[in-house]
Formats: structure tokens, C-alpha cells, sequence
């Protein structure tokens, strides 16, 4: 199916107690269908490249093209994290490759329902995540351009996955971040889960497999501003190491990989 701008209207209950469920109108969705080693559509997708580190200490190099981010020819976009030395420019050689996708100058929206369904990679230091970043980013920088985490996940801990708000005073270890943890045995890397959003004026939801599990308002970040009133673009990504999910160690093993079953974006009408 690949790029869809569709019209189509889903009706989707928000709460038991809705009486008129909102409608929501499809206008991104990537199904990832297309041959095996494939690259994922780049009228959707472009790659960040390089082994800079990413602001977070990270140690892959993030490669272009389809070296570390391809589709399986089975309905799924792969995003691979390898143990292989790479040197990408004046960046340093890392010790690791990985893909980061995103939809810069491709597609970015204001407000929406968000989604991803996603089966999780694992191992000490290796961290996934489904996020957006404010299109204004190159004018603003960060974190005035604002971050909205749809999903992180600490490849070491199984049972917990996190949803995060970054803005201006309220970025890194200071930002606004609620996780999910699942009964003792639960495991996030079991199966498949859908990872989203429902974001509007003044309100932003995270939801699991379409329950949702935290909301945050401007007044959840006063006295600073609430900066996601306005286009946000997609990322996914693969890192590895950094200081927040640690370092591989003894235990981790390679290549990781994350799997996307689909992408979809929607507009409420």
C-alpha cells in the first residue's frame, strides 16, 4: 500500500460515554509492503547519517540508504543495529551501525492521532524510539522546537516502555516523562504493540494498544511555555549506548533489530 494522502474517515471512541465518536481522517500511512532489502519510501523518509553522538553520548554510526534500515519484503520495515566499525565523515569511527528515519521536509502535522506498531529490539544499552521533533527545529533549535517521545524503550528492561516531553526548561533529565510498566513476567518484546499519541490544542495523550496511560497539559509545565502548538515531523531510530539507556556489556548481543509494521497519521475532522 506505501504512501497513502487519503480521505478516508475512521470512527474511533474515545470514551465509553461518547455519544458522536470523533471522526479521524487518515493522512500519512506507510504499510511498509515492498521487496525484501528494499529501501522504506523516501518520498516519505529520509536518513540522519553520522557518529556524532546525537547529543546523548550514543555509539552507532547511523548509516543513508538501506544498509541499516530496509524492509523485509513481509510487510515490515527493519531498522537494524549491527556490531560493526564504521567512520562516517569527520565524525569518530563507532563501533556500531544503526538507521534513523524521518519525515524532515517530507511531512511534518499539527495536531492528531500518532501511531506506530512496533515489535522491540532488546540488550543492555540498546534503546528504540518513535518520536517527533517541532519543524522548527533548524529556526529555534532545541529544545525550543519541542520533543514529543511516543515511545522509548531501555532494551534491558523488558517490562517498561516511556512517553516524554521535552521543551524549553524542561528538557533532558528535567523533562516531563511517565513510563508503563506491566505486572511482574509482562514483557514488551513478547509481541507487537501500537505506540501512539492523541494530540490536540492544549492536551497530549499517550496510548498503548489504544489505552491510555498519561496526559500532559500546559499546566503541567508551568511556569515554561508549552511549545506543541504547531507541525511536528516523525522519527525512528535505533541507538546504541548513551547515558541514559547505559552501554552494551557482556550480556548484549547483535544484530538488534526493531520492526515497524506501519506507520499511520490522522487528522480529526
Amino acid at each position: 500500500m506505501g504512501f497513502m494522502v487519503a480521505a478516508a474517515c475512521l470512527a474511533l471512541l474515545l470514551s465509553p460515554m461518547s455519544q458522536q465518536p470523533p471522526k479521524w481522517t487518515l493522512t500519512l500511512a506507510d504499510e511498509f509492503e515492498g521487496a525484501s532489502g528494499s529501501q522504506a519510501n523516501p518520498k516519505i523518509w529520509g536518513n540522519d547519517v553520522g557518529g556524532h553522538g546525537f547529543g546523548n553520548a550514543e555509539l552507532e554510526s547511523y548509516t543513508a540508504g538501506n544498509k541499516n534500515a530496509f524492509l523485509d519484503g513481509k510487510g515490515h520495515l527493519v531498522i537494524e543495529a549491527r556490531k560493526e566499525k564504521m567512520k562516517i565523515g569527520n565524525d569518530p569511527e563507532r563501533e556500531y551501525t544503526s538507521g534513523r528515519l524521518l519525515t524532515k521536509g517530507k511531512f511534518d502535522q499539527k495536531y492528531g492521532r500518532v501511531e506506530a506498531r512496533l515489535k522491540l529490539p532488546s540488550g543492555k544499552g540498546v534503546w528504540p524510539a518513535f518520536w517527533m521533533l517541532g519543524a522548527d527545529i533548524g529556526e529555534v533549535g532545541w529544545p525550543k522546537c519541542g520533543e514529543i517521545d511516543i515511545l522509548e524503550f531501555l532494551g534491558h528492561d523488558a517490562r517498561t516502555v516511556y512517553g516524554t516531553l521535552h521543551g524549553p526548561g524542561y528538557s533532558g533529565a528535567q523533562a516531563k516523562s511517565a513510563n508503563n510498566k506491566l505486572p511482574e513476567g509482562g514483557s514488551y518484546l513478547k509481541d507487537f504493540h501500537v505506540f501512539g499519541v492523541e494530540w490536540g490544542p492544549n492536551r497530549i495523550k499517550w496510548l498503548i494498544d489504544g489505552k491510555v496511560h498519561k496526559e500532559w497539559t500546559p499546566k503541567d509545565v508551568e511556569p515554561n511555555a508549552w511549545v506543541f502548538d504547531k507541525p511536528f515531523f516523525i522519527i525512528l531510530n535505533v541507538a546504541v549506548g548513551g547515558h541514559w539507556p547505559g552501554y552494551p556489556d557482556e550480556t548484549t548481543t547483535f544484530p538488534q533489530r526493531m520492526l515497524v509494521d506501519y506507520v499511520r497519521v490522522y487528522k480529526q475532522a
